[in-house]
């Protein structure tokens, strides 16, 4: 009797083991149609694409199918672009303050197909939007808003987690100029009290103009400042390792006083070899600019004098510029 029992037990066990075995065979989650598209701080996908001559850049936005198993459809993506979504993020994110909303990146700026296939056996594709961004006026914040459609007629369903299932990409295009400079050398004064205590920014921002120039925003404006698009100072980087500072606003009293000049240095990161650190610093800044809009019928005269540097870390071992900069 008692090997009876054993002989039993046995077999409830191997049963037991066959039917775990046969469970992990099924699917254990829904085929979802999902945007890799991960959000930053303040909700949105940064895009960086290096800025072109013509201004035509092409980005891979990659779609995942979720689920334990291989898809096993031929699957035709239906994309679109989504106005209401970046109107209500921006509702959300800013309230009233419209000075800080993003903008809708028009149609003249890209181009895209608006379904994208994904075969048989194929858990991933990719939606190459291709960008015009020639004469591109980064003072405003462009944003891309796409979304999955879903319809009761696809053969697919798109992720019901909006931050799955949407996309807001914000485009950064980037030269050998442009990102987030070290300021913390960079001393903005009073005009006429340069002997006193200064006021420091940690950073300083440079966005894209074009291959050889990028622009800044002079002393403390920056892109959460109404008014900053008239405090658009562009640096250009010439041959000579000198650069220029223009401002199109007469109203600023823009003066250069020095001619500022920039140098690159790359040295093999320490810890990791593969890894380059490329320096670029621009010494030698001196100038004066007048804010003529903080206070209603006042002007406010400064001065800004010293250094900035932008640091770069390349991995080596990527092939992909954009994604090779640890931005």
């Amino acid at each position: 009797m008692k090997n009876i029992y054993q002989i039993l037990f046995l077999l409830g066990i191997l049963v037991m083991y066959s039917a775990c075995n046969d469970e992990w065979e099924d699917e254990q989650y829904v085929h979802y149609v999902s945007f890799k598209a991960p959000l930053d701080d303040n909700g949105v996908t940064p895009v960086y694409v290096r800025y072109k001559a013509d201004g035509a850049v092409t980005y891979q936005l990659p779609l995942i199918v979720s689920g334990s198993k291989d898809n096993d459809q031929n699957l035709q993506i239906h994309i679109g672009v989504d106005t209401d979504t970046l109107t209500d993020h921006n509702y959300a994110r800013f309230q009233s303050r419209e000075e800080l909303y993003y903008r809708e990146l028009g149609s003249e700026y890209f181009e895209m197909p608006t379904t994208v296939d994904i075969q048989s056996g194929e858990n991933t594709s990719l939606l190459n939007i291709d960008y015009s961004l020639k004469n591109i006026d980064l003072v405003d914040k462009w944003i891309l808003p796409l979304t999955i459609l879903d319809d009761a007629s696809y053969n697919y369903t798109a992720n019901p987690n909006m931050h799955y299932r949407k996309a807001l990409l914000r485009i950064m295009p980037f030269n050998d100029y442009s990102g987030s400079y070290s300021s913390t050398a960079l001393s903005i004064y009073l005009k006429g009290y340069e002997e006193e205590a200064a006021i420091v920014r940690n950073t300083t921002m440079f966005y894209v103009v074009d291959e050889s120039s990028a622009f800044f925003y002079a002393g403390t404006v920056d892109e959460d400042n109404i008014d900053r698009g008239h405090y658009k100072i562009v640096a250009t980087f010439n041959s000579d390792n000198t650069v220029t500072l223009s401002a199109s606003d007469p109203n600023i009293n823009f003066v250069s006083n020095s001619v500022p000049e920039f140098s690159v240095e790359e040295t093999p990161n320490y810890d990791y070899p593969y890894i380059i650190d490329r320096y670029l610093t621009i010494s030698n800044i001196d100038y004066n600019f007048t804010d003529y809009t903080s206070v209603v019928g006042a002007e406010i005269n400064y001065t800004v004098r010293g250094t900035v540097i932008l640091h770069r870390s390349i991995n080596t071992q990527i092939p992909d510029e954009d994604q090779a900069i640890e931005w």
